[in-house]
């Protein structure tokens, strides 16, 4: 049985559920990146970090898998995701995660999108 699990994690976040994910889906160490928040190290940080994102969403409107992909040991995927901010801003950004997976949980993630 592979210790990734990719579509697990996928369906959390197209439900929304995000805080969920992270607390299911991560490791205590888990280390992650990305271009608007740089390296956040351990599940403490980037609970606060995410709990920041999450609080600045007003409605969630959707979350699309375009592409994805899995080894034994790592995973990656093609989103895109759409939310009006509590700023009344409508969002939309297109991403890609890359991951690594340890005993079912993942212990780096790293977001690579465009901040234009």
């Amino acid at each position: 049985m592979s210790n990734v699990r990719l579509e697990d994690l996928l369906g959390y976040i197209a439900q929304g559920r995000i805080m969920d994910a992270m607390n299911e889906f991560y490791a205590d160490s888990v280390v992650m990146e990305e271009p608007m928040y740089g390296r956040t190290e351990g599940l403490a940080a980037n609970l606060t970090r995410e709990e920041g994102f999450v609080n600045s969403i007003k409605e969630f409107k959707g979350f699309e898998v375009l592409r994805q992909g899995t080894s034994e040991t790592s995973a990656f995927y093609e989103s895109t995701m759409d939310w009006v901010g509590v700023d009344d801003v409508t969002y939309h950004i297109e991403q890609v995660a890359v991951q690594e997976w340890q005993d079912g949980k993942i212990v780096y993630e790293r977001f690579y999108y465009n901040m234009g």
